[in-house]
């Protein structure tokens, strides 16, 4: 396996890993174990911020060009558009 391969896969881990803690801190009742899992997901998150800049520099990864100033103002303006009940 070549290191990009296997910085992708660490990416794609680590992303799911970041999806769970995502999805299992708000359903936590207990402040302890809501706590810990923060910090977990805090760590995995410099992980992530770390592998993402080695994929950059390997290029191995090439993210996607910026927005336009225009494409920014559309999706605020229906990000902030008033519900209708």
């Amino acid at each position: 396996m070549n290191e990009k391969t296997m910085v992708a896969d660490a990416l794609v881990g680590i992303n799911g890993e970041l999806k769970m803690f995502g999805e299992m801190i708000p359903q936590t009742e207990n402040k302890e174990l809501k706590q810990c899992l923060k910090q977990i997901r805090t760590s995995c998150e410099m992980s992530q911020e770390k592998l993402y800049e080695v994929a950059r520099q390997k290029s191995y990864y090439v993210p996607a060009a910026k927005a336009t100033e225009q494409e920014v103002n559309h999706v605020k303006s229906i990000l902030t558009q008033p519900t209708m009940h």
